[in-house]
């Protein structure tokens, strides 16, 4: 504790415009990008706490319990709140997409803030800014030229039906008058917990798998761009609506795992695993690692943030052999 006072203070001397007062929640704050995003929040002297099924202690933060499933959440941790950031939401990636799981992954986004929103209406809690996590998903597990941007229309299919109802519930909290965001994330890039992690165990012992055709494109974010947005959302009062989480670089399938290869400082020499094998083994949330497009980070330019990751080959160096990654 005594080293987070004197590392706050040192921040705060060298820093003193990036240190804010204000309280965050975050929903899913335990996951991956919940984790990064509190430890970003906490330096930039905000107090964060969380929303979970789990009360146990989660490093300087309060932890709330809530069942969403029930539709249990005490008012009383909403007070006093000034942003909430909706994480929360079934990994779509842990289990096949059974009835029962695809239940699973759309409640747990779509239901969880609606019964925010519900319990902010019902006793008369303002929010300053609800900042929603979306997916690029929502375009569709499609392999084209085109270039999706933040305009156009939603797809079909169970990711792209997830997303449009995920953000159709935060888009309960504009309509009231909060000013909300939604943050499309690409694959995001982190060392371990990730998507990208399934692809770094194998290629340690020399198996970077390639998969499919490899003229999928991969649009990806390093974990540390993702949560700068998300801390740009909260403290930029022009940030409202949706915007495209991902790298400006555009890769296909088979230059990212050449690039892996090449950061990791292993040779790529087996053939491509089929996609008939992957559909095997995955079912249908095979598309999701068998096609993809392009996607457009202009409005995240245009609205001034800068990436500090904007190639491929910079963000996995930094995650893979940088110690601190």
């Amino acid at each position: 504790m005594y080293k987070y006072y004197l590392s706050l203070f040192s921040t705060i001397m060298e820093n003193p415009d990036k240190i804010h007062s204000g309280s965050v929640l975050i929903t899913g704050g335990s996951g991956m990008v919940g984790r990064y995003l509190t430890s970003l929040l906490l330096e930039r002297g905000y107090k964060v706490s969380h929303l979970s099924r789990d009360e146990n202690q989660f490093g300087r933060v309060r932890v709330f319990r809530w069942e969403p499933e029930k539709g249990i959440l005490d008012p009383e941790f909403l007070r006093g709140v000034d942003y909430l950031v909706h994480l929360a939401g079934s990994n779509p990636g842990e289990k096949r997409w059974t009835k029962k799981r695809r239940r699973e992954i759309l409640d747990s986004r779509v239901n969880s803030a609606k019964l925010i929103f519900q319990t902010l209406q019902g006793n008369g809690i303002k929010l300053k800014a609800f900042i929603s996590a979306s997916a690029t998903g929502i375009y569709g597990a499609v392999t084209s030229d085109r270039i999706f941007k933040e305009k156009d229309p939603h797809s079909t299919g169970f990711l792209a039906s997830v997303c449009r109802q995920w953000e159709e519930a935060a888009d309960l909290f504009s309509t009231s008058g909060v000013r909300t965001v939604k943050l499309r994330a690409a694959l995001v890039l982190q060392k371990t917990d990730s998507g990208l992690s399934k692809f770094i165990v194998p290629a340690k012992y020399g198996l970077v798998l390639r998969i499919g055709s490899g003229n999928q494109y991969m649009p990806w974010i390093h974990i540390s761009d993702l949560c700068n947005i998300y801390v740009r959302a909260i403290e930029d009062e022009s940030f409202s609506g949706v915007y495209n989480a991902v790298a400006p670089q555009h890769v296909t399938h088979n230059e990212f795992m050449r690039t892996l290869a090449k950061v990791m400082r292993r040779p790529v020499i087996l053939p491509p695993v089929p996609g008939f094998i992957v559909k095997g083994i995955m079912g249908e949330m095979a598309d999701v690692v068998l096609k993809g497009s392009r996607i457009s980070s202009d409005r995240i330019k245009k609205a001034g943030y800068r990436f500090t990751f904007d190639t491929l080959h910079y963000a996995l160096n930094d995650i893979i052999n940088n110690p601190a990654g």
